[in-house]
């Protein structure tokens, strides 16, 4: 049994994969991050990315592994937009953390249970160390007393309802005191909204007009200052607009757009009130004749063409309809829809559209002789302000527009000509709260990161703020997890040696698991260390390990450990003096609460379908085994 258990371990090839496909986020951790080009071999063509979800996105992985990674990626970056490296990194640790427990003899349902049960203890830190906003904002107006560590009123009630968009519905406790996994959904890992933290309720805080934006953004912007700063004044102009306190509002990132101008220098982003669009010279043209003009809108949630039908709506393929009469003189269905659509809108005395999807280039340019505007590829948060602003109804097909449809108090503006496009600014006479950050470069290749980087900031920022709590950063509540881990399985191995001696039943091997599940923070500690370029990857390792075992509070580690990331072991005193100085900063670094804990959970989940996968295809499954379901992720 313990040979075939040998040769069937050296078979988990989709946990080898994993780990494999994980080495590629190591330069993009932490916020030193580096530019890569990556290079089509077949076209020749080139991409600059400086990120996990760029990088994956160009690479196209084409095994089974790769594409779930992929999806999964894709699905959190959808709603997070951060926290993609660290997720795959420690996918790829803890794969490696399996692949050890394997060979070491330890069973698949050992490694599940233990691991959940060391995700569950790293949970469980991040409740308790969590800091409210309120807090911190105080503590930062009053520089003689130190960062309050006392947990969110309330924290364990929100992160209780923090529950996990992977798809995987999890019972944190059983009869067995064990998480459970159940897959529900295979492919898609991930909810059709990412509100589902508004779900938790937040207790009252007296302390919430002491909430400063621009403090919370400070301790979250992972050195993309100048990106954060752009994030800080779109929510500034949307409390400006609304007008309520800006120290105690929220920022709405749904209702920020970006548009981004190549061609100028970086420092001449901007943020401007309002929905600005790069638009073609055709299009300019229309927008300058209804320039000053009090428009009419109609709003399309969807394409605009005759081929486009709602979701859900599927077309039986290969029918056609036979008419009792032919009449080979008269128009398509393309021309016929098209002269309908056009008949609706000029006697609606339409002069703007605003589609989510892409229009017919046909109706485009019969629209344009019309001197109608059209403007696709808008967001759904952009049609609901401009339907609550003007009183227009979103419909899903043109052909449904009536005179109760079209809103009106819509003008256009052009903002700026800019080489071979004009960019306008389309507004309503009533406050939307749209706001546009205008990213500018002149290096094209720059723009698309540039634009990733900023709404890494914005949605930091409105996490931050939904939460209502951070978590140590800097490696800080890694380290503390850790600390948490180590010192369990210390208590577990003595536990295993009495349970052995008693002839309890238990699992053996929680304290080799948990040990490995620690060592893959730590690396991942260690990692973003040596992104900074003054730790080698030894250096790094021996000096966390050194805090760990030097630490007698579990409170101080995570402190001393985010004070590694500006230590630098260097013979310029004045560059030691430099940094050592701006230590205290590294102690206001923070982590977004929902978003660390998502990125954990989805990692670990990663980790154990591919695990539990490999199992089933190399020994088969036997169902009529009692207990057999309790261990298995159903797909």
């Amino acid at each position: 049994m313990f040979g075939s258990t040998i040769i069937n371990q050296r078979q988990h090839v989709g946990l080898q994969k994993l780990s494999a496909l994980a080495g590629v986020t190591h330069s993009s951790l932490g916020p030193s991050k580096n530019y890569k080009f990556i290079q089509d071999e077949t076209s020749g063509e080139s991409s600059l990315v400086c990120s996990c979800f760029r990088l994956l996105e160009n690479l196209e992985p084409t095994c089974a592994v790769g594409q779930l990674v992929n999806e999964t990626i894709r699905a959190h970056q959808k709603v997070y937009h951060s926290g993609s490296g660290c997720l795959l990194f420690l996918a790829g640790a803890w794969s490696r953390a399996a692949l050890e427990c394997l060979q070491r003899g330890i069973s698949v349902a050992h490694i599940i249970s233990a691991m959940s049960e060391g995700m569950d203890m790293c949970l469980d830190v991040c409740r308790k160390n969590s800091i409210s906003t309120a807090s911190l904002c105080a503590a930062s107006q009053d520089s003689d007393h130190d960062l309050p560590k006392k947990p969110v009123a309330g924290a364990s009630q929100v992160s209780s309802h923090l529950r996990t968009t992977t798809g995987l519905t999890r019972k944190t406790h059983n009869t067995s005191g064990q998480r459970k996994i159940k897959l529900t959904h295979s492919r898609h890992f991930c909810e059709a909204k990412s509100e589902y933290v508004s779900a938790a309720p937040r207790p009252p805080s007296q302390d919430s007009k002491y909430v400063d934006i621009a403090c919370i953004a400070g301790t979250v912007s992972h050195g993309c200052v100048d990106a954060m700063n752009l994030a800080v004044e779109a929510s500034r102009m949307q409390s400006k607009n609304s007008d309520q306190d800006v120290s105690c509002s929220t920022f709405d990132v749904a209702k920020v757009m970006t548009c981004v101008l190549p061609g100028l220098p970086e420092e001449h982003a901007c943020v401007l009130p309002g929905c600005v669009v790069l638009l073609s010279a055709e299009q300019a043209s229309v927008a300058q004749r209804l320039k000053q003009q009090h428009l009419k809108v109609a709003l399309i949630n969807g394409d605009l063409s005759d081929k486009y039908r709602h979701l859900g709506f599927n077309r039986p393929a290969g029918l056609g309809r036979v008419t009792e009469k032919l009449d080979l003189g008269s128009l398509s269905k393309e021309e016929e829809w098209m002269e309908n659509v056009l008949t609706s809108l000029l006697t609606l005395n339409v002069n703007l559209i605003l589609v989510s999807g892409v229009a017919s280039e046909k109706l485009i340019q019969h629209c344009y002789t019309q001197h109608i505007l059209v403007v696709e590829k808008m967001k759904d948060s952009v049609l609901k302000a401009f339907a609550s602003a003007t009183g227009a109804v979103p419909v899903t097909y043109a052909t449904q527009l009536t005179k109760h449809c079209v809103g009106t108090g819509t003008q256009v503006a052009v903002w700026r000509d800019h080489q071979s496009s004009v960019a306008v600014n389309i507004s309503t006479n009533s406050n939307t709260g749209l706001v546009t950050v205008i990213l500018t470069s002149c290096v094209y290749g720059k723009l698309q990161a540039l634009e990733d980087r900023f709404w890494a900031c914005a949605y930091r920022l409105h996490h931050a703020l939904k939460d209502g709590a951070l978590l140590p950063g800097a490696g800080g509540i890694e380290m503390l997890c850790v600390r948490h881990l180590q010192k369990h399985s210390r208590e577990k191995n003595g536990d295993s040696v009495q349970q052995n001696k008693a002839g309890r039943a238990g699992n053996p091997y929680s304290d080799v698991v948990l040990r490995l599940m620690a060592d893959g923070l730590i690396d991942y500690v260690s990692t973003v260390m040596v992104n900074t370029g003054r730790w080698s990857k030894v250096k790094a390792w021996t000096a966390v390990s050194r805090q760990l075992q030097d630490s007698n509070g579990v409170l101080g580690v995570g402190a001393k450990c985010s004070k590694l990331f500006l230590e630098a072991e260097t013979e310029d005193s004045a560059i030691s003096s430099v940094m050592k100085s701006s230590e205290a900063s590294a102690v206001e670094v923070y982590d977004n609460l929902s978003v660390k804990l998502e990125v954990w959970r989805k990692a670990l989940d990663l980790v154990l379908l591919v695990l539990q996968t490999d199992a089933e295809v190399i020994t088969g499954i036997d169902h009529t085994t009692v207990g057999v379901q309790a261990n298995l992720m159903l797909l």
